[in-house]
């Protein structure tokens, strides 16, 4: 029996969006910016997914600039506003964000630039009034992630979006893990630059989008042939972008009916493993965790190990002996998953680094069942028994 709660990191390509991607390869093949019949073609398949990327966040198609994934979203909107400046400026983010952003914004502090991290409560919410108090006369950028992936925050963007607009800051999110499960309104939302990835919403890897607000200037990461609006040069992947257009419409399609179903298995996966000796959920106690739940990704679990001693027993040690029994699950954030070092996450919630080290998310999907969460919490329980030594031989 083989289980996969690990949907945060990536999910399985559905039918559909291959069947989209096959008839790209074989029939679709020419190259879109090509005048002939064979390049028209291509062309007319790029355009189609980005109209139906951009009804996922009801967007005009004319700001969806393709990529080949969040990743390259995210520096494309962080490096596309800062190379605008001679000088270094500020800009903010949190303290909680992916490394696709945290990563370049250290770069550019090396640079000169100026920045401000935001503090996140225990929860792991930024506080829009510290994002208020945090704002200069230069503040140019401000980037807050809207999902967490690692332990599934959702952060308040309609007010942090606000409070950033009013300042004349650009403001941009990371959306990766909230497209295709929540709602996402641009019409609505005060975003000006939001990243997302398809193969977090059962599209194929190696495609994503960045959101551009028309009026919004960036300069592009990559110089060339010109295309998607001089943003993103490079052939275009037709088969990727065909599949993630696909899983994009039958996104907003499911909606509806699929984000109760993921919410429903959340909490219910929190119900299963609520009375199991040290394991808790981060972010939030347990009388707590009905309302925190709201403030959560519909489809994200996460835990800590409060007894772990950070080596012997830690988050890596649950995901091997979990994965051993045919159950995939992810210790912190997939990014990191090679490493056995505390993770910044849940230092940033407050967390000792021995607990920082021992933090395990489960992610339930299209494909998850009620059954799949009695098994799963059934060998966790008889996993975590086996490793945590008993009171009297840990006197021993």
């Amino acid at each position: 029996m083989q289980i996969y709660l690990d949907y945060s990191a990536t999910t399985p390509t559905r039918p559909e969006a291959i069947a989209a991607m096959q008839a790209a390869l074989s029939e679709q093949w020419g190259n879109p910016s090509s005048l002939h019949v064979w390049g028209q073609r291509a062309a007319i398949v790029v355009e189609r997914a980005r109209v139906q990327v951009a009804r996922l966040i009801n967007a005009p198609a004319e700001s969806i600039v393709f990529t080949a994934g969040g990743t390259e979203a995210d520096n494309l909107a962080i490096m596309g506003v800062v190379r605008q400046y001679a000088t270094p400026q500020h800009m903010i983010i949190s303290s909680v964000e992916h490394s696709a952003i945290a990563e370049p914004v250290r770069w550019l502090e090396q640079l000169g630039w100026q920045v401000t991290r935001l503090p996140v409560d225990a929860q792991g919410r930024v506080n829009s009034l510290d994002l208020r108090a945090a704002l200069q006369e230069n503040t140019v950028l401000v980037s807050i992630i809207y999902g967490q992936s690692e332990v599934g925050t959702l952060q308040p963007i309609q007010a942090l979006g606000t409070i950033a607009r009013a300042h004349g800051a650009v403001f941009h999110t990371d959306a990766v893990q909230v497209a295709g499960r929540l709602p996402l309104d641009m019409q609505q939302l005060p975003v000006d630059l939001l990243s997302l990835s398809s193969h977090k919403l059962y599209g194929p890897q190696g495609a994503g989008a960045l959101y551009v607000r028309p009026g919004v200037t960036l300069l592009p990461l990559v110089s060339g042939g010109g295309q998607e609006a001089k943003l993103r040069s490079g052939t275009q992947a037709v088969p990727a972008i065909a599949g993630f257009g696909v899983a994009a419409e039958l996104a907003v399609q499911e909606m509806a009916i699929e984000t109760p179903r993921l919410m429903h298995l959340r909490d219910y996966l929190f119900e299963q493993l609520a009375d199991v000796p040290g394991l808790l959920p981060t972010g939030v106690s347990g009388a707590a965790l009905k309302t925190a739940s709201a403030s959560r990704l519909p489809h994200h679990a996460s835990f800590y190990l409060p007894s772990a001693d950070g080596e012997t027993l830690n988050g890596k040690t649950l995901v091997r002996q979990m994965n051993l029994a045919g159950i995939g699950i992810s210790a912190g954030s997939a990014c990191h998953s090679g490493k056995l070092s505390p993770s910044p996450i849940l230092q940033a919630m407050g967390y000792s680094d021995r607990a920082a080290k021992a933090g395990i998310r489960l992610t339930v999907g299209r494909e998850t069942t009620a059954a799949d969460i009695d098994w799963t919490a059934m060998v966790l329980k008889q996993v975590l028994a086996r490793l945590t030594p008993e009171p009297s031989l840990a006197r021993i």
